[in-house]
């Protein structure tokens, strides 16, 4: 396999990875504009913008968005993050010159036709009102706020209702031209792809694009807090979350590894106390969720609400023990599945070209897959311990919902953590 990377000279970024013997690729312009690049007043208008992108272009009208694409067998979607916003598409070797015209055309030609804004906007309010419907899923909203507050990262991807009400076509365009310019702009692709051909069609996609003064999004500041919800449910959702490196800190691959042995699997130190030797939840898990310059470790379950207090103790006590008995066995294992999982995540295109698109837009770089693996396997005991030991002098995140009344405070889980 090989990876190029190629710049125009108005910015825009395009990288390749050929994959030998595949007859598909996939391809997808990554746009550096996200949740965190909102103004307070513009929450939730990148991802209005990403729906608004199906809806008509002018040269497509969405009917033959939808008809192009599936008349070569092919596919095409789109999807929001707090930094980027992309929009992809598989489709067969012959049919690339396809999906990076349409991709560029419903990137840079949307009309916002005023009729297809109002039939989205109630399609948002749905979706809105599914997260809100869904504990497991808006908890992780909560704690987001709480760890970000008054911050765009602490913010919902999706906005409030009453924002998304309020959007207008100036609304749309304002941010496009804010935030779409050619420097933001990564054009990825993985599969039967030539890169000096995808070269040639991002330039007459986007070599007329004129670079533009782009604002970088405030730095992110993890501060903690509670956002606490009681409600009549089934089960209590409890999730924490405490302050990590983001990607372009190598100690990202400490945190990694340490959430991984905490509670990346059956036999981790969460799930085995928690669930198998103690019975208070069904599914329990700890993960680092990333970006450039922030990260945070979370962790999550549900249980009933007579156990909640002692399911967050719980919690808490085995973060303080790993800091003085993490094994080199629990450390080897917790390695093995994050190389594992990096390696088999990227058996596919798709999966190559977000890598692509995603270490071009923290790096400006492609990194050899070999330098994460030595980074993961430079990851020791002494290392892991000093990580969790560090956890006792920071302030968690704490999101809580549903019969939680017996839940212990965010400081009081603090307090228990550093004695």
């Amino acid at each position: 396999m090989s990876t190029q990377l190629h710049r125009l000279s108005n910015g825009v970024r395009v990288v390749t990875e050929h994959m030998p013997s595949l007859q598909s690729a996939a391809v997808g312009v990554w746009v550096g504009a996200g949740g965190r690049h909102e103004a307070p007043e513009q929450n939730g208008i990148a991802h209005f913008l990403e729906h608004m992108a199906f809806k008509g272009t002018t040269r497509r009208s969405a009917l033959q968005i939808a008809e192009e694409i599936e008349d070569v067998g092919g596919y095409i979607n789109a999807y929001t993050s707090r930094e980027v916003t992309a929009y992809y598409a598989r489709v067969l070797a012959a049919d690339v010159p396809l999906a990076v015209d349409m991709i560029a055309d419903i990137v840079l030609n949307p009309v916002f036709d005023p009729r297809e804004i109002e039939i989205e906007r109630g399609v948002i309010l749905q979706e809105i009102g599914q997260a809100l419907d869904t504990p497991d899923d808006i908890i992780f909203d909560w704690l987001q706020e709480a760890a970000y507050p008054e911050q765009p990262m602490g913010r919902t991807i999706l906005g409030p209702a009453e924002r998304v009400e309020a959007f207008n076509r100036a609304d749309l365009q304002r941010f496009t031209q804010q935030h779409y310019g050619p420097d933001q702009i990564i054009l990825a692709a993985a599969g039967a792809v030539d890169h000096d051909a995808l070269c040639r069609l991002a330039e007459d996609a986007f070599g007329h694009l004129t670079r533009r003064p782009q604002a970088l999004p405030d730095p992110s500041r993890f501060k903690g807090g509670e956002f606490r919800v009681e409600k009549a449910l089934e089960q209590a959702h409890f999730a924490i979350g405490f302050d990590q490196p983001g990607y372009r800190d190598d100690a990202i691959y400490t945190a990694q590894v340490f959430a991984g042995a905490m509670g990346g699997g059956m036999s981790s130190r969460l799930f085995q106390e928690a669930r198998e030797r103690r019975g208070l939840c069904y599914s329990i898990f700890a993960s680092i969720g990333a970006c450039s310059d922030a990260g945070m470790l979370t962790i999550y379950a549900g249980t009933g609400g007579a156990d909640v207090a002692d399911l967050a103790h719980l919690t808490i006590d085995e973060l303080k023990r790993a800091a003085d008995d993490m094994s080199e066995a629990e450390i080897a294992r917790a390695r093995a599945q994050m190389k594992s999982g990096m390696l088999m995540g990227l058996e596919s295109p798709s999966s190559r070209a977000e890598r692509l698109a995603r270490v071009v837009a923290i790096w400006d770089r492609v990194p050899p897959l070999s330098e994460a693996i030595a980074k993961i396997d430079a990851v020791d005991v002494a290392g892991v311990r000093a990580h969790a030991q560090a956890l006792a002098g920071t302030a968690p995140a704490l999101a809580l919902y549903g019969p939680v009344d017996r839940a212990p405070e965010a400081a009081a889980l603090r307090a228990r953590l550093a004695a």
